[in-house]
């Protein structure tokens, strides 16, 4: 077998403990006395081992802590005795109390127990299903299972999720110069791979594969496999080839294995390679339901083809299928995103006739078109109705009603309701608080935005970086300078880190209220906290220091803005040649060699 794979390798250096084998260890076998002197003939020797055996059976079954008295009943007896084991077993037919007798007889020899009782003891544990068992035997010094029983152990470990266990006995068969036979044990190591998210011992698993030639008695599961591995490790590609490749070859994969591809492509926006795979089910008999269809019409939906997922719904009406709640569900909440709230609600009127009962999903998708197409009333009204079926009552639907009433101007409703918050045993988080403070800010309300902040603060929760950039662009607004500094040494001393955009606009507005200064103070600290302004944040300060003479300072701006790769554009290139046309030759040189280095 080939040599261990670098990611096999070190998946077994980091997470294995290893065993010790001592090959040339053998047990030190006694001869079993009975019957005193041991006195008689062998057919009465053996009659008596049975019986012996049968009775220290019935002990182990039926006794709690049989250890401590066992080797005092029977004084004559040597457990040691590979033949009274095996005598044992044969009675018992319990791997499990077999394993409890065999480890009690271990402890007390001086030898490790003999090969032939940790084999047959190893493979009744596989037979039962107990790879942790198994595994114990497994590290039994100078025992080392056949290929056949190392296989069955593969499988069985692989079966019950114990990932490194499997590699470790693959990992034997290797030593062994043996390898798995069957590709039924090289899909359970693979299977056991995929639901430990383990995609890259996968690939590794299928380059042995390649590497052995096992590959060519790959099924339609092992395909199913691998083409999951690709997806789930980012290679829809791949994935779309090997299922290719698998069908040409007469190898079809389980439906779940399409559904995987075809949810992968929809993210992508690939509706090509989704268009494919429909018509390769189809030609396969593999016939999409409206699981795979519902798949199609979410993903274009979430890429803005509502009109097409709408005509692939009435198609699959037409043909006789049957949509769900789901699907109704998702068309709503597509219409309501791109504001076509009329076939929004046309989908929910039909979706009640069908005899579906909107659950808060439908709500919510349709009372969020209500709110974006301004259509205040009837939110409320649909609001309540869900209230009145049993929904509405979490955090999150509260915190949509407080965001759409806040931002159209129903400000004390939206208080109204987060003050019912408490009283219902409804939760408020981080959002109710932002979506109110941002509300208040909206209204000029500075003050009740702060207390707002200071009340999330003292439950020990640090306010989001949105609510306060809405508290500073409203400060900025009203042109309270103080305020602004106060509450960005708050956001310092918190530790908000405010985004780069937000401190674009703080820059943007600073100018736009006169406070050049103070912007230049700003953008001073945006590139001492490695934020990069953007490129229009650079041309209005310049626009602005320009206005107020301050070349100074414009020749800084334009010395770091040349050095992030920006230029500044003509009509502002023709201000500033304009302006230091008229100031001294040696500084005009200075700002346009900057320019014509720069642009």
């Amino acid at each position: 077998m080939a040599g261990a794979h670098s990611s096999l390798a070190i998946f077994l250096r980091h997470n294995h403990r290893g065993f010790r084998r001592n090959p040339s260890s053998r047990g030190h076998v006694r001869r079993l006395s009975v019957g005193g002197d041991g006195g008689g003939d062998r057919r009465g020797e053996t009659r008596s081992l049975s019986e012996i055996a049968e009775e220290v059976c019935r002990i182990t079954r039926t006794r709690p802590r049989w250890e401590a008295t066992l080797a005092s009943e029977f004084p004559s007896v040597d457990f040691s005795d590979p033949g009274f084991f095996r005598e044992l077993f044969r009675r018992q037919r319990n791997a499990f109390l077999s394993l409890r007798f065999f480890r009690w007889a271990a402890s007390r020899r001086g030898a490790p127990p003999d090969p032939a009782s940790c084999a047959l003891l190893f493979d009744a544990l596989v037979a039962a299903k107990s790879p942790g068992a198994a595994k114990s035997v497994l590290g039994t010094p100078g025992f080392s299972p056949g290929a056949d029983s190392l296989e069955r152990y593969v499988r069985c470990a692989s079966e019950g999720g114990l990932l490194e266990d499997a590699v470790d006995g693959f990992f034997r068969l290797g030593e062994s110069g043996a390898c798995p036979s069957s590709i039924e044990t090289w899909n359970s190591v693979l299977k056991c791979c995929l639901e430990a998210r383990r995609t890259d011992l996968v690939l590794e698993f299928y380059e042995e594969m390649v590497k052995l030639g096992v590959v060519r008695n790959a099924n339609a599961e092992t395909v199913g496999h691998l083409i999951r591995a690709f997806c789930e490790g980012g290679n829809l590609l791949r994935g779309y080839e090997l299922l290719w490749q698998g069908i040409e070859g007469g190898l079809i994969p389980q439906y779940s294995t399409f559904i995987r591809l075809i949810s992968g492509f929809c993210r992508q926006g690939d509706y090509a390679k989704v268009s494919q795979i429909l018509h390769l089910m189809i030609a396969k008999d593999r016939a999409p339901d409206m699981f795979t269809y519902q798949e199609v019409i979410n993903g274009l939906c979430k890429n803005g083809r509502q009109l097409e997922a709408y005509r692939i719904f009435n198609d699959l009406k037409d043909r006789g299928y049957f949509p769900d709640r789901v699907m109704y569900t998702t068309l709503i909440h597509g219409f309501c995103d791109i504001g076509q709230i009329g076939e929004a609600r046309k989908l929910w009127f039909e979706m009640i006739r069908k005899g579906f009962v909107p659950n808060e999903h439908t709500y919510t998708s349709l009372i969020h078109g209500f709110f974006k197409s301004g259509k205040v009333e009837e939110a409320k009204k649909l609001f309540d109705e869900m209230c009145c079926k049993g929904h509405g009552e979490s955090t999150a639907v509260y915190n949509m009603m407080i965001s759409g009433l806040s931002i159209h101007g129903r400000l004390d409703e939206a208080v109204g309701m987060f003050e019912e918050m408490p009283q219902k045993g409804i939760a408020r988080n981080q959002i109710t608080y932002d979506t109110l403070v941002q509300g208040y800010c909206r209204e000029g309300k500075i003050t009740d935005s702060r207390d707002l902040l200071n009340e999330l603060s003292l439950q020990g929760v640090v306010p989001s970086s949105s609510s306060y950039a809405a508290l500073l662009e409203k400060l900025i607004e009203l042109g309270e300078l103080e305020g602004v500094k106060l509450v960005l040494s708050d956001t310092q001393n918190k530790g908000v880190k405010l985004l780069a955009s937000t401190w674009d606009r703080i820059v943007n507005g600073l100018c736009k209220r006169g406070f050049v200064t103070e912007a230049m103070g700003c953008l001073v600290d945006m590139l001492n906290r490695n934020i990069q302004p953007r490129k229009t944040t650079f041309n209005v300060l310049i626009q602005n220091l320009l206005q107020g003479d301050s070349l100074d300072d414009c020749e800084l701006v334009l010395d770091t803005m040349f050095r992030m790769g920006y230029v500044l554009e003509e009509g502002m290139c023709h201000s500033l040649v304009n302006k230091i046309c008229k100031q001294n030759s040696n500084f005009g040189e200075t700002c346009m060699a900057k320019i014509l280095e720069g642009n």
